[in-house]
């Protein structure tokens, strides 16, 4: 061991005379590790949520987005979509349709946005339809089938044309008894016939529950949002009214279009804006709602790196010809992950201003020690020890209270943030934050530059009291001694 590093070791476990230093000196650790320990869970926490907003959106939304610049929607996708995903770096593709949407059952309503899809294809480009926790996404693999003349309307009865019954010669000669024997005979199968006619057209009345019930079945199906579906009281199996605010125009002005929708299933992103504002169905149900024919309003994309999805989408536009644009997640969200940045750098600089304190702890530790000390530095020096070394044994001890303060906070640090990461200690209202808890991902990056951090401003805290010590004239410090 250094001579600088043994002499201030011995400073720090020594006995003090004024136990008031020492108080101080403990206090300089404490706050130390209270300061580095705070940083590590802030940081954490920063990019918790940074991580896990990403992750969700990357999960519900596209990589890159590609649309027509006039919004007049693509035609002949298929051949373009083939053609696209064999471009480098595209690992997927899907169409979609996007349109704003009123969905409502009984007295509540709620604006939404209702995304038509194929389900084979956005499997491959999101994992939305797997967060369906109420009743199946394979509803939407269903084939489509026309279901504008499913509303059963008024059915005409058969009527039953006069039945005369065939008279024989023998008939002929006693026609009163014979009338009379057909009389009955036809009474009685107009009886039996009315009972059978009765019975199918209860089963096939349109209140009654069967018919109810393949009526609801053959609507088309749609996927709600968790919150959505609990704002509007709907369950698998619930009817519920959409209506699009692109209308019809006719002679008594413009009519909105609507459409009866089967709930076939209820999803749980745990993204608080996709669960109360989003909904699916098949895309031939949305461009048959919509009135968009065989056009698709977007086509979306996935990549095999997310960090060079301008660079992809760029490429992308540039392959699909004029009139088109592209988007990329990082755009869309652009305003959110630049908060995110900015609430980082100021959670830094504020939780960082309990480091400073302590580091003036510090300081007034080491000029306290220094006046204590004064008598044993003018030994050493009158023994040989130069002013160098007595700087740097009272840096040394500085920088150990950093060091030892610096240890305690980063243990301290991230096992808070295991802790809370693992068991979710910490709930949040999802309207409010997205999420339903806090998240924790502390890095061993963030604790290399706090430790470095802490560290240097321990290290600074040093620099006037060990040269206020390097100064002490031997003679004058033990004139009266």
């Amino acid at each position: 061991m250094r001579f600088e590093l043994f002499i201030a070791s011995r400073y720090l476990r020594a006995k003090r005379r004024q136990a008031f230093i020492g108080i101080i000196t403990g206090i300089s650790v404490v706050g130390v590790a209270a300061g580095v320990a705070s940083l590590v869970v802030a940081l954490a926490i920063n990019n918790g949520f940074r991580q896990d907003l990403q992750q969700r959106l990357l999960g519900s939304t596209s990589h890159i987005s590609l649309l027509r610049v006039a919004d007049d929607g693509i035609q002949d996708w298929p051949a373009l979509m083939d053609r696209l995903s064999k471009q480098p770096h595209v690992v997927a593709a899907a169409p979609a349709i996007f349109e704003q949407v009123l969905i409502s059952r009984g007295p509540r309503a709620r604006g939404a946005v209702l995304k038509g899809m194929i389900p084979r294809y956005e499997r491959r480009v999101g994992d939305l339809l797997s967060s369906v926790k109420q009743g199946s996404a394979d509803a939407l693999d269903e084939e489509n089938v026309d279901k504008t003349n499913n509303e059963p309307g008024f059915q005409p009865g058969q009527g039953g044309s006069e039945t005369r019954p065939n008279m024989s010669s023998g008939d002929s000669q006693n026609p009163a008894g014979k009338s009379a024997r057909s009389t009955q005979a036809n009474s009685t199968q107009a009886n039996s016939t009315h009972a059978i006619s009765t019975q199918a057209d209860a089963s096939k009345a349109p209140d009654s529950l069967a018919e109810v019930h393949d009526r609801v079945a053959s609507m088309p199906p749609i996927i709600l949002g968790q919150d959505m579906a609990d704002y509007l009281g709907a369950s698998v199996g619930s009817v519920v009214l959409v209506t699009s605010p692109q209308g019809e125009l006719t002679p008594f002005g413009m009519v909105p279009k609507y459409n009866r929708f089967r709930v076939a299933g209820i999803f749980n992103s745990g993204f608080y804006d996709y669960d109360s504002n989003w909904s699916f169905t098949r895309l031939a149900d949305a461009q048959r709602l919509f009135g968009l024919g065989s056009l698709i309003s977007v086509m979306v994309f996935k990549v095999d790196d997310i960090y060079k999805a301008d660079v992809i989408g760029r490429q992308i536009e540039e392959a699909a010809g004029k009139g088109f644009m592209t988007t990329n997640w990082m755009e869309q969200n652009k305003p959110l992950f630049h908060a995110l940045n900015q609430e980082k750098l100021l959670t830094s600089i504020i939780i960082g201003l309990i480091v400073v304190v302590a580091a003036l702890n510090i300081l007034i530790s080491l000029i306290m020690m220094v006046m204590e000390k004064t008598k044993d530095i003018a030994v050493l020096m009158s023994m040989g020890t130069r002013k160098a070394q007595v700087r740097k044994v009272f840096i040394s001890q500085g920088v150990l209270i950093g060091v030892i303060g610096t240890a305690i906070g980063l243990v301290l640090g991230y096992a808070l943030s295991y802790l809370g990461g693992r068991y979710h200690i910490i709930s949040l209202s999802p309207e409010v934050y997205s999420i339903d808890y806090i998240p924790f991902a502390p890095r061993i990056s963030d604790g290399f530059y706090i430790a470095l951090a802490a560290i240097g401003i321990s290290f600074v805290a040093t620099i006037y009291p060990s040269w206020s010590a390097s100064r002490i004239l031997p003679a004058e410090a033990l004139r009266y001694e």
